[in-house]
């Protein structure tokens, strides 16, 4: 019981922490998220490994301690180091158990915690820091956690809670009681910007070399790529897909900032950025990341445009669709007399699509809870094995739907329309407005790439964009 205990537990203390107003309240929320956090973290440590995981532990906690007392003089360092270790998965071996951790951002997530914790005794009160987000973040959080009763695979569902939402839903917390400032947010621009263009550079390094890091499921598929020009590349990422969905959001936010700047300078400077880091986008060869960018620049042109850019938008996307179909190639697999021929032109995501769907309405209440989807596909279907890779999931909406039922499909929906509104509501000239547009183009693309890939609540950049897009909208609403 100690993991479910624990996703109760830590997911009820994150959604009083999101909601609670009460200073007694909110400090009895940390304290049961990192209660939570503890107990999974007990559940998910290998056997014989406790001694040191908890030594490990010890010692992170004392220089988190150090980096917690700079947060609190610094606090805008929270989202500088946040943005620097969202690509710093690192390689852990313990026992039987290997795994890619994002072990530097864990370190970040622990200071931020304790320097929070300071705060909340001694600062003057403060609550409901994601303010309109706050409600539906708070309830699918509590979902999700208290899944774990039911779910059908519960160390999957630890996993999902102990490395991702329970921390990034408290970073998202810390990030939204920022208080506005340009300065700051010009830093973390440039500092995207270069990473943006340095990821890209080792990404076109890669294809030009034929030589790819980390991943050696990525090396055996490309070594059977179709022809010579296709080799997917993934840089200093893991995956592709990450990789492509990383530089999207730099690539966006760089975009507003060439087509909003009155400096001829800057706007060519943020141009060339958007072109350098949109050629190292091209070798991840990824889908979902194309369809993200093209939804983030479809936005920044209605910002510009307005209305009239929706013709042409419709214009683009028939253009495209009867270039696409011209090629015999690609005609072949879409609309050919093969059964499989959709399946094979979207990847087999088609047959994941519909499979996941099919799982979602034999569980249409609770769902299968927390990481319960591949178990639940992989049950359906027929697979065999303790970890079915073929039953991975590949859409955000249908893996919420499949683990935590209509509800929880209801609070995603809740939470996507209120993330929409934060980041688009009044918008006009200005930083502040030109900010607001970058986060919420930025939330678009990856709420679109994760319809085609999942991971979106995974995903650290979605968490500290939802922070930022309420930070802009309370500045926003401040009197000038």
């Amino acid at each position: 019981m100690t993991a479910e205990l624990g996703g109760v537990v830590g997911s009820f203390g994150l959604a009083v922490l999101l909601v609670a107003t009460r200073r007694e309240a909110r400090i009895g929320g940390l304290a049961g998220w990192g209660l939570g956090m503890a107990l999974l973290a007990v559940h998910l440590a290998p056997a014989g490994h406790h001694r040191v995981l908890a030594a490990a532990a010890l010692f992170g906690a004392i220089g988190a301690g150090a980096l917690a007392w700079l947060f609190h003089r610094l606090p805008w360092l929270v989202p500088v180091l946040t943005l620097a270790c969202v690509p710093a998965r690192i390689p852990v071996h313990v026992g039987d158990t290997e795994a890619n951790l994002l072990l530097p951002l864990y370190f970040v997530v622990l200071a931020a915690a304790l320097a929070l914790a300071y705060e909340l005794f001694t600062e003057e009160p403060r609550a409901r820091e994601l303010g309109p987000l706050a409600w539906p973040l708070a309830a699918f959080v509590l979902l999700t956690g208290v899944s774990t009763l039911w779910t059908k695979d519960l160390r999957q569902g630890s996993i999902e809670l102990v490395f991702f939402t329970l921390p990034f839903g408290l970073l998202a917390v810390v990030i939204a009681r920022l208080p506005w400032s340009r300065g700051w947010l010009t830093v973390l621009a440039v500092q995207l910007a270069a990473m943006g263009v340095v990821i890209g550079a080792v990404g076109a390094y890669q294809y030009l070399t034929r030589d790819v890091f980390w991943n050696p499921k990525l090396i055996v598929d490309n070594s059977y790529a179709p022809s010579g020009w296709f080799y997917r590349v993934n840089s200093v990422f893991y995956d592709p897909s990450i990789y492509g969905r990383f530089l999207v959001v730099s690539i966006l936010v760089a975009l507003v900032v060439a087509i909003t700047n009155t400096s001829l300078r800057l706007a060519l400077a943020a141009a060339a950025v958007v072109v350098v880091t949109w050629l190292g986008l091209l070798p991840s060869f990824s889908q979902s990341s194309f369809l993200g960018l093209l939804t983030g620049a479809a936005g920044a042109a209605a910002y510009i445009w307005g209305r009239r850019v929706i013709p042409l938008a419709v214009a683009v996307a028939l253009v495209v669709v009867a270039v696409g179909t011209a090629v015999p190639s690609v005609r072949h697999e879409a609309v050919g007399k093969s059964k499989s021929g959709w399946s094979r032109a979207t990847g087999g995501r088609s047959k994941l699509f519909s499979n996941g769907v099919k799982v979602a309405l034999d569980h249409p209440v609770a769902g299968v809870g927390v990481g319960g989807f591949k178990r639940a596909y992989a049950d359906r279907v027929g697979l065999k094995g303790k970890d079915p890779k073929a039953a991975a999931s590949h859409n955000a909406a249908i893996t919420v739907a499949a683990e935590t039922g209509i509800i929880g499909l209801a609070l995603l929906a809740w939470l996507v329309v209120m993330a929409g509104i934060v980041s688009f509501r009044r918008l006009r000239d200005g930083f502040t407005s030109h900010a607001r547009l970058a986060f919420g183009l930025a939330l678009a693309a990856i709420l679109v790439h994760s319809f085609f890939y999942n991971a979106l609540f995974e995903d650290p950049t979605f968490w500290g964009l939802l922070g930022l897009a309420v930070v802009g909208l309370r500045a926003a609403e401040e009197p000038a």
